[in-house]
């Protein structure tokens, strides 16, 4: 039997790309990114996909502050939200997280497709509904201000050893 050369995560779930979302409110009031999608201007929670090698809770950090150049402190999982979007024949499943986050403190470099942050209302991003990168948006939204929240330690997942030591098994 080979040996591995090299350790490969799946960002991928069958067909769904495999994302990251942070919900982060301030009295009444939620983070969002103005971004380029799609040939438009929309807004969305800060996310992104999952990189190789990192655990969720790592992709949300490191997504949150590439977009908003906030620091991300997750403490508890929001939900799983299953999406297929049409227009790219794409399936997407969202692993939303909430927890505190701390401002910047010098102006930071944000992600190119990023074209700004805004704080806002539930009614307000409820007004933007046309411009929502997603329907999951409103609905992490509604979910959080439902109370929903799980534990982090819902998240089963397995360090680089065990990964290692299971394909050398």
């Amino acid at each position: 039997m080979n040996e591995p050369t090299a350790l490969t995560i799946p960002t991928t779930v069958g067909n769904a790309d495999v994302t990251v979302a942070a919900l982060i409110e301030d009295a009444g009031r939620f983070l969002l990114v103005e971004e380029h999608a799609g040939g438009r201007a929309v807004f969305n929670q800060p996310a992104g996909h999952l990189e190789v090698g990192e655990t969720l809770v790592e992709a949300v950090v490191r997504e949150t502050l590439e977009e908003t150049g906030y620091g991300f402190e997750p403490t508890a999982v929001l939900g799983l939200y299953h999406w297929y979007s049409e227009p790219d024949d794409a399936t997407f499943l969202r692993v939303a997280f909430c927890g505190s986050a701390q401002a910047p403190t010098t102006t930071p470099e944000l992600d190119p497709v990023i074209i700004t942050t805004h704080w806002l209302s539930r009614e307000q991003v409820l007004a933007q509904q046309n411009r929502l990168r997603s329907p999951m948006v409103l609905r992490c939204i509604d979910d959080y201000r439902s109370g929903t929240r799980f534990p982090l330690s819902c998240l089963a997942e397995a360090s680089l050893e065990e990964r290692l030591r299971q394909v050398g098994t």
